[in-house]
């Protein structure tokens, strides 16, 4: 067994950089507390999305501060600059470098993109992911892309000498929060039941049809449905919730509060909510860190990646379909040829299967 690297000396401002959805920061967590153990004194600085910068914001966590960056390393604008071009993100850069970095860490996938960016920060020393074709920086982890994220990025900071301290993330809702959520609770209703449909990639959202199906059996049972969503999910969430009326009857408790609520409110209501069903997407990752159990539907390569390691709180049902269901394409190579159906992999769960990993969660077997 190799010893941990040796500490870096002298660190007193570090910055780290995480994009990507609530899921990916979500999963970094780990790896900051470990880094804060052994860099104590020194700033954390979040180098991120407005969405993650506003979850991160007035609650506690590993990082002193996040910062904006308008234009990632992988992203381009709508006029085709990417982040080089950006007068905007360039000044994000050049503020860092002013201010002086002591330690870069990058934790944002294999490097190809993002590695630039870390060194155009002009850091004294820079850790981080690397794919073959990636820039180097001082310290890599080779990226293979077969592995459990949070395990992945406590790797990358054992290189900067910081051993675990927790091996899963770790969330904490705020009074904020429980109040933001509060005008979607029902008093008196004997606990509530959070459903999230969306997914980023198409191919991991379970159908609505069965959402719909899973929420009215457990209105029947008793307990208030939210259907969860960002604004561009508030159809598909509508939807979901007006079917499980049809089915149930309109005297239960089902509502559809995507694209009406607030980063806060979100957070409170995944943090009330007695279990959260969903596709393997950012609120299940939450509900996940905030200590609420799950039962959710994943496609088996993301069970690896970003899959609950526990089975008493968090359930999983798995659809084990290798490749695309329209054109064959093979979806178990990350770097082969991707195809651009948007259609869904995991619609061979069947209903019945969550739904009764829901009704063990909600009796507490």
């Amino acid at each position: 067994m190799t010893d941990t690297p040796e500490l870096f000396d002298d660190v007193e401002r570090i910055a780290i950089l995480r994009g990507g959805g609530i899921g990916d920061l979500l999963s970094t967590l780990p790896a900051l507390e470990a880094i804060r153990a052994v860099y104590p004194t020194a700033e954390q600085v979040m180098l991120t999305t407005p969405l993650l910068a506003s979850l991160l914001e007035d609650r506690p966590s590993p990082v002193d501060r996040a910062v904006v960056v308008p234009v990632f390393p992988d992203a381009v604008t709508p006029d085709g600059r990417g982040w080089r071009e950006h007068r905007e993100t360039m000044e994000v850069i050049e503020k860092l470098r002013a201010d002086g970095v002591d330690l870069a860490l990058q934790l944002h996938g294999g490097g190809r993109n993002s590695n630039p960016f870390v060194n155009a920060l002009e850091a004294r020393h820079t850790v981080g992911c690397a794919t073959p074709d990636a820039e180097p920086l001082e310290r890599m982890l080779p990226h293979l892309y077969y592995q459990r994220e949070a395990a992945r990025w406590l790797e990358v900071v054992a290189l900067a000498g910081a051993a675990p301290l927790d091996h899963e993330p770790r969330f904490v809702a705020t009074p904020a929060d429980a109040e933001a959520a509060r005008p979607w609770l029902v008093p008196g209703a004997p606990g509530l039941v959070v459903v999230h449909a969306g997914a980023t990639d198409p191919r991991r959202r379970w159908p609505a049809e069965r959402f719909a199906a899973v929420a009215a059996e457990l209105a029947l049972d008793g307990w208030q449905v939210i259907v969860v969503g960002d604004p561009s999910e508030k159809e598909l969430a509508d939807g979901i919730a007006e079917k499980a009326l049809d089915l149930a009857g309109r005297d239960v408790l089902i509502s559809s509060a995507a694209g009406r609520t607030s980063v806060r409110a979100l957070v409170g209501l995944l943090a009330h909510a007695r279990l959260v069903v969903a596709n393997d997407s950012g609120p299940r990752h939450l509900a996940q860190a905030l200590g609420t159990p799950t039962a959710s539907v994943y496609w088996v390569g993301n069970v690896i990646n970003a899959g609950p390691e526990g089975r008493r709180l968090h359930r999983v049902q798995i659809a084990w379909r290798g490749d695309c269901p329209v054109c064959g394409a093979d979806g178990t190579d990350p770097f082969g040829r991707r195809c651009d159906h948007a259609v869904t992999w995991v619609d061979a769960v069947p209903a019945e299967a969550v739904l009764q990993d829901a009704k063990d969660l909600l009796a507490g077997h």
